[in-house]
């Protein structure tokens, strides 16, 4: 069985006084509370050609996912960045797509849930190690899951979004209670004993919501306002639903008559209930809180723990060495991130904590594979990868285990719709 040690982590670095432009050094984030652990960014953007190339990337898979929009952030520290909303509202029309308008952040929610969970540690309100049965009362054959279980996604539960998308986009305002939620996931058969290997597991990151809210008398939101969201000085990233403006809208293309996807006029879900995600996939936010976020997360800045991303388990029997999942997270190669689909959005987001390298990106259609937001922010990051070294600036050395062309390729073998015709 894997083991994690259950000695308490150090405590977080905090830097506790807002920084200045100056000490942000050409950060593209804007100050707040903490800073990210990772190379100092250069204030300029991309060379033309890198853009060209990422916008290529992000507009093909714009046409196969039905996306008629799309929100990118880009960041090389040694070259430059790129941050951009392509496309617009809707299919036709409806306004352009802006940078900083809010979405959902989908599973990025899930290491949020965890770093809340070692933070609370830290504050002596739980340890790791304590059983989920001490949290949450009511829920059968839960005494031998501990609390990091839960997070590294290794405690065998099932997940209920199969079972419930369906509900959701017939009725996405519903209000749904978490504990309803979990007990879908809680009721499949369990795969392997506790600890001893991956399953994806939204019940899981829910289950750890409501452990987290009864050690800490806070609301599942305020557990992450307080140790997530406020220590970052994430302002546009909350658990709550989309505000009423300065938002993406996100939609799914729907079968029609004759069974065919209509990419032309997607169902509008922009409206959707978070509370159908809750701790798993519930927050919203906005792509430069959500680049800063995964630099964070990937660089140790908010959880100090050395152990968090060290035992790397395989995401799937067939998935290749270099992917792997721990502490709520997906480690790619050098990257550390998350993806994932929920109605409306489609929604990625990786960072490599010895380079900076950072990639960011929402496309609005869940009509298609939720790994189509994984694979372009992998295909983005191999082309920032190569993107030549800024003046003064040196390029790493260290590359990823795949091209730009194999991501591209994939994303394209994954199309719900027809893209259009190349110029």
């Amino acid at each position: 069985m894997r083991t994690r040690s259950n000695r308490r982590r150090a405590s977080a670095v905090i830097v506790g006084a807002v920084m200045s432009a100056l000490m942000l050094s050409g950060c593209s984030f804007g100050s707040a509370a903490a800073d990210p652990d990772v190379p100092a960014q250069v204030d300029t953007a991309f060379p033309d050609g890198t853009v060209k190339d990422l916008k290529s990337a992000v507009t093909a898979a714009m046409g196969s996912s039905g996306s008629s929009g799309a929100i990118v952030g880009v960041w090389a520290p040694w070259s430059g960045t790129w941050v951009d909303g392509l496309g617009t509202q809707k299919p036709g029309g409806g306004g352009d797509v802006k940078a900083d308008q809010v979405f959902r952040a989908g599973k990025l929610t899930r290491p949020m849930i965890c770093d809340a969970l070692y933070e609370a540690a830290d504050a002596g309100k739980v340890t790791l190690d304590d059983p989920v049965s001490a949290y949450v009362s009511g829920v059968p054959d839960l005494g031998s899951v501990t609390l990091l279980e839960l997070c590294d996604g290794t405690s065998g539960i099932g997940s209920y979004s199969d079972q419930l998308y369906g509900s959701w986009l017939s009725n996405p305002q519903r209000q749904w209670d978490p504990r309803y939620l979990a007990s879908f996931g809680l009721g499949e058969p369990r795969t392997s004993p506790p600890g001893d290997a991956y399953k994806d597991s939204d019940a899981g990151y829910v289950l750890l919501g409501l452990a987290l809210e009864r050690a800490t008398g806070l609301s599942a939101a305020d557990v992450l306002r307080t140790y997530v969201t406020g220590p970052l000085g994430l302002a546009a990233t909350a658990l709550s639903d989309l505000p009423s403006s300065a938002v993406l809208r996100g939609g799914q293309s729907m079968p029609n008559a004759e069974g065919v996807l209509d990419c032309a006029e997607p169902l509008d879900l922009t409206g959707a209930s978070s509370s159908g995600g809750f701790t798993d996939s519930g927050v919203i936010t906005d792509i430069r809180d959500l680049g800063r976020y995964v630099q964070a997360l990937a660089s140790g800045s908010l959880v100090d723990d050395d152990k968090r991303f060290a035992n790397g388990l395989p995401v799937a029997a067939d998935a290749p060495s270099w992917y792997t999942a721990d502490g709520g997270a997906l480690l790619a190669g050098s990257l550390i991130g998350q993806f994932g689909k929920v109605p409306g959005y489609l929604t990625a987001a990786f960072a490599d904590p010895k380079t900076g390298l950072t990639v960011a990106v929402v496309l609005n259609n869940s009509a298609g594979d939720g790994h189509v937001a994984e694979y372009l922010a992998w295909q983005l990051a191999a082309i920032a990868s190569k993107a030549p070294a800024a003046k003064g600036e040196t390029a790493p050395e260290a590359g990823l285990p795949w091209t730009a062309e194999q991501f591209g390729e994939a994303i394209a073998s994954l199309a719900v719709c027809t893209p259009p015709a190349s110029e």
